[in-house]
């Protein structure tokens, strides 16, 4: 049983190569076309089912479901099976049909926040909670790894670059679209919509999505494109390439470096809202349209990130990187300065932090490392700093929602909220996300 479950998830044979040039271009292009389109949609899917919590969390407040604190441990709880869940499956993801791995997992996903919904128990939410966690880390590494057997190296920077802002696409619609259904119709339809969506979107990746060129009886994509500007492929087994990963001393460094970017990516994800209406005064529906400028800039900056490095750095990252982790630091402390009742101000705000941070998720986690390392274990190089960046996404959702708590007082029978420690916290690890980042600069593709 358990080998006739992990055979139809495994990628398939190879089939004899196709002879006829015009027929492997036509075949190549309409398949490319296909799989980069609905890796943009359905990994913006995802986010639509992990984020809800985010945008419900002062109406699940208010009416009494859960507090501050255990709002923090759901959230951790969450980012850290995802955490450990990424470096599994990512490493799982080099050997799986990503077809079939990833349009499962978000169904599995789906159902999980419809029944989130239905409940209303602290131990149901948090064991719900966990198991989205597990089907939402089946996302990322599958969807890097089908660009890199699909795209080859000249070309994928761009095209990770798109890709990587598929993640505003779900934000968007959750902190936008969530915020007015629960408004509309209360917290619990927060996690039955979008989960009712995912379901539609699941069953459209199962019928879009391909496996590896070759198992269509296509080449290799260096061959195809005759780029071999970051060597020629691999002969070594899956397993050779990804221990060399596992040895690398610069994946580990930008894992950390993406660990701590995600310390304030995840702040303002999982807190954002909370603070624009505790700390700002503003409405739901308010600070969600605030909070919607910060993944449409998101998405600007992932997709200029690779045209930028391609274009005028010669496919190299680190000065573009540097750029956009300065954007970050510097909307983060805008963003706290900025006194209440301007709500351009923060908006523009979010908006810089966006585009920072659409940046450097394309860099630091995962395009960089990517670049230096065999393409075959792609998704152990995901799966790795997937790994290091959402136990910093996991620790820093209990941490903020302590330092959140510590700082709350009560005037004239109102709770009042002083977000100044978790700024410093949030700031801090934005300044040395850069420091580690620099460990990169002058590195070279393994051949």
């Amino acid at each position: 049983m358990v080998n006739k479950f992990i055979r139809y998830f495994k990628t398939g044979p190879d089939l004899p190569l196709i002879e006829d040039r015009e027929k492997v271009r036509t075949k190549y292009e309409s398949k490319r076309l296909r799989i980069f389109t609905w890796l943009i949609l359905g990994y913006g899917f995802f986010y639509t089912c992990r984020l809800s919590l985010s945008v419900a969390k002062k109406p699940m407040l208010d009416a009494g479901i859960l507090d501050v604190t255990e709002m923090g441990i759901i959230g951790a709880a969450l980012f850290y099976v995802y955490a450990f869940g990424k470096c599994i499956n990512g490493f799982l993801a080099d050997r799986a049909n990503i077809r079939k791995f990833m349009s499962i997992a978000l169904l599995c996903s789906a159902f999980l926040n419809i029944l989130f919904g239905l409940t209303s128990h602290f131990v149901a939410f948090m064991v719900l909670w966990l198991l989205n966690g597990w089907f939402q880390s089946i996302g990322s590494a599958p969807s890097v790894v089908s660009l890199c057997q699909w795209f080859s190296h000249k070309e994928r920077g761009r095209r990770y670059g798109i890709w990587a802002g598929a993640h505003n696409l779900g934000e968007g619609l959750t902190f936008l679209g969530t915020a007015m259904i629960i408004s509309y119709f209360g917290w619990r339809f927060g996690f039955i919509g979008p989960g009712i969506a995912c379901v539609g979107m699941a069953v459209i990746l199962f019928y879009n999505l391909g496996d590896r060129p070759q198992t269509y009886g296509l080449p290799h994509v260096a061959e195809y494109r005759q780029d071999f500007s970051a060597g020629k492929p691999s002969t070594d087994t899956i397993g050779k390439q990804q221990m060399l990963v596992f040895k690398s001393p610069i994946v580990w460094v930008m894992g950390i470096s993406s660990a701590l970017m995600y310390v304030g990516r995840y702040a303002i994800n999982s807190w954002g809202i909370f603070y624009l209406q505790t700390a700002k005064g503003y409405g739901l529906i308010e600070a969600g349209a605030a909070m919607s400028l910060y993944p449409l800039l998101g998405f600007l900056g992932a997709v200029l990130s690779g045209w930028i490095s391609e274009k005028f750095f010669n496919s190299r990252r680190n000065i573009p990187t540097l750029f956009y982790g300065l954007c970050e630091t510097a909307s983060l402390i805008m963003l706290y300065l900025i006194p209440p009742e301007h709500f351009y101000l923060d908006a523009l705000a979010l908006g810089l932090f966006g585009f920072g941070i659409g940046g450097l998720i394309v860099f630091l986690a995962g395009l960089i490392a990517v670049d230096l390392m065999p393409k075959g274990a792609a998704g152990a190089v995901k799966g790795l700093i997937g790994l290091f960046s959402y136990m910093a996404a996991a620790t820093q959702d209990w941490i903020s929602g302590l330092l959140i708590d510590a700082g709350k007082s009560v005037v004239d029978s109102v709770e009042v909220y002083d977000f100044r420690l978790a700024f410093y916290f949030w700031i801090g690890s934005s300044v040395l996300s850069m420091v580690f980042a620099l460990a990169a600069w002058n590195k070279r593709p393994h051949e």
